[in-house]
């Protein structure tokens, strides 16, 4: 089981933090649970676990965020030492900051929800964080809407986290969709059809090569007067001879040894079938165009859009991996807020990230440049806290 590592011990331990849905306790609670409509392990399985495409889009988006250096400030100082830096640097035994992080991203992107659940330290303080599955947790609404719990459910076991007692547990965040008031919209859903396509084209791609990667034809039975029939006997042995000596892969190429009265008429590729393979590109595109990563840099040929690598690869940060960090950091931000007391703000420190160097040295450069501007304007344009002479 994946909670195993969260079972309590049987020896009573001081301090010790497990996540609340590792056991997954009976807890009875009231409350209309508002269940998704999506079905979000069918479309992880068909667009993550079984097409290339959709899981190398969700991996470089992950893993790019995740890896994104963070800095925490409020609006005096920037923070070189914060128990909030420590706890998401090790956010729980089993994970680090970025495994953490890239957990967090990944439910996002293939369902449209995350969830964390902060675990009771011995301060207000959390004493742990744990990404939850996105597909076992459903929203509990109250008479005004707003959340009033959240269900974490593992086959017939439940668990309820309660919103409504001060500190929040769980920290949702979710994509934007326009006709669900409590569920994000996941590229994985947009890129559904596009999905179907490049799987199916890849289905009938394999079916080619079991056929010795060549089309089908016909054998033609004339018979000495033109118009014989076979029997059922020769040709149930015709069949079997096919199969046996003349299908699959490892029969490729083998010479056909036809008998009086049979003749070969090869079929060649019909103009659809040509088709299959630019149709395959461009559902892989359409799939990319969903997640938001540039075709460029998923290998997938014919895409002219960027002048070079690197331009793509800086769209890639500026529109999908930025907003996407700004977004999950926001949520963070304002949730850890709540343990703390204190208004603490996560940011994307954009100093460190090489591929927008340049754009950053030109930024500075030309704020540095502008003598109508004050110290203090400066550095807020810059994203960076005032200093205190500057007050």
């Amino acid at each position: 089981m994946v909670f195993d590592f969260l079972k309590r011990s049987e020896v009573s331990v001081p301090e010790q933090k497990a996540s609340a849905a590792g056991p997954v306790i009976n807890y009875s609670g009231s409350g209309r649970v508002a269940w998704s409509p999506r079905d979000v392990v069918s479309l992880t399985k068909t667009g993550f676990l079984g097409n290339p495409i959709g899981f190398r889009a969700v991996k470089l988006i992950a893993e790019t965020a995740a890896a994104m250096p963070l800095v925490l400030q409020d609006c005096d100082r920037r923070y070189d030492m914060h128990p909030l830096l420590a706890l998401m640097k090790r956010p729980n035994q089993m994970q680090g900051r970025a495994e953490l992080m890239e957990a967090l991203y990944g439910q996002l992107l293939l369902s449209g929800n995350a969830y964390i659940e902060a675990v009771q330290g011995a301060t207000l303080l959390p004493g742990e964080l744990h990404v939850l599955r996105s597909d076992r947790m459903s929203l509990v609404p109250g008479a005004d809407g707003w959340p009033v719990g959240y269900d974490y459910t593992v086959g017939n076991r439940k668990h309820r986290f309660d919103m409504t007692g001060g500190l929040a547990p769980i920290c949702h965040i979710r994509n934007f969709h326009p006709h669900d008031d409590h569920y994000g919209f996941s590229p994985m859903q947009a890129a559904a059809v596009a999905l179907d396509v490049h799987v199916a084209a890849s289905h009938w791609s394999k079916a080619l090569l079991d056929n010795a990667a060549r089309p089908s034809g016909a054998i033609v039975y004339k018979g000495v007067d033109g118009q014989s029939q076979l029997t059922n006997d020769q040709y149930d042995r015709l069949l079997n001879e096919m199969a046996s000596h003349h299908q699959g892969a490892r029969n490729a190429g083998r010479p056909m040894l036809l008998e009086g009265g049979l003749d070969w008429k090869p079929m060649g590729f019909s103009p659809s079938d040509m088709e299959f393979q630019k149709t395959k590109e461009a559902a892989a595109r359409e799939i990319a165009i969903a997640f938001g990563v540039p075709p460029m840099l998923l290998g997938i040929p014919g895409d002219a859009t960027y002048a070079n690598y690197q331009e793509a690869n800086r769209a890639f940060f500026r529109l999908t991996v930025l907003p996407l960090v700004s977004k999950v950091t926001a949520s963070l931000s304002h949730w850890l807020s709540g343990f703390t007391g204190e208004e603490i703000e996560f940011k994307a420190d954009l100093d460190q990230v090489h591929a927008l160097a340049s754009e950053r040295d030109q930024q500075w450069a030309r704020v540095g440049a502008a003598d109508f501007l004050t110290t203090a304007e400066k550095r807020a344009i810059l994203g960076l806290p005032a200093l205190a002479e500057d007050e």
